[in-house]
């Protein structure tokens, strides 16, 4: 108690500041206080959403504003650098994308829903969507499985069956960004298993290079749309 008592009169005292060959230092640890306020952030969550904050100006804006393309799902506004080089983040955009978990081996039932849904159509997709809709339980591990082919029977019409190989790799385009642009297509591993029924999984192959195209695409639309805001500037 007599301690924490001596500790706290020392704390009322006032700091020492003292001048050493031209450099100052006090017996104190000091912060500094701001007197800028800052705005909370406004939370948006589609691309048009911000644009059509910024046209409407019913937030005055002063000086250079940046557009930041943070990831393929987040945006951030903030403003330039003030007088305490310090920058208010206006408005944080997160795209609301479907969840789909890649690498992960799921059911076959869930596994084909979740093609149809967060997919968008193309010819690999339906590949995929026929091959393991018509796939025989328990043949998948019956072949051979070298890592890079799989091998399983499928239904080939009402009655026939036949053999065939499990496509790899696979040009899929899942929701993975903003609506308002291209969502990336990109490569994938398409996985099969048997294992209380069959199993399904995609693991993404390209390294995330469907990041950097997501988000050229982000940059380039809102260059676009904010293009008479000359004092917003894009980057990514």
């Amino acid at each position: 108690m007599i301690k924490e008592a001596l500790q706290y009169i020392v704390g009322l005292k006032a700091p020492v500041i003292e001048e050493i060959n031209g450099q100052k230092y006090s017996d104190k640890g000091l912060n500094r206080i701001s007197y800028i306020p800052y705005a909370d952030s406004i939370e948006l969550s589609t691309l048009t959403s911000l644009v059509d904050y910024i046209a409407s100006e019913i937030d005055k804006m002063k000086g250079k504003m940046i557009v930041h393309v943070v990831s393929p799902t987040e945006v951030r506004l903030y403003s330039a650098l003030d007088i305490e080089r310090s920058r208010e983040n206006v408005a944080v955009v997160k795209a609301r994308v479907p969840e789909f978990e890649f690498g992960r081996f799921i059911d076959h039932e869930n596994f084909l829903i979740n093609m149809q849904a967060k997919f968008i159509r193309n010819e690999d997709r339906d590949l995929i969507l026929k091959f393991a809709g018509t796939v025989e339980d328990g043949t998948v591990a019956q072949y051979g499985d070298d890592g890079v082919t799989q091998q399983a029977t499928v239904k080939n019409g009402i009655a026939s069956k036949t053999d065939a190989i499990v496509p790899n790799p696979v040009a899929l385009i899942p929701y993975r960004t903003f609506i308002e642009v291209n969502q990336p297509e990109s490569n994938f591993i398409f996985r099969m298993k048997s294992d209380r029924g069959v199993q399904c999984a995609i693991f993404e192959a390209d390294g995330g290079a469907w990041k950097n195209d997501a988000m050229y695409h982000i940059k380039k639309y809102l260059a676009n749309e904010l293009e008479e805001f000359t004092d917003f500037i894009v980057i990514s």
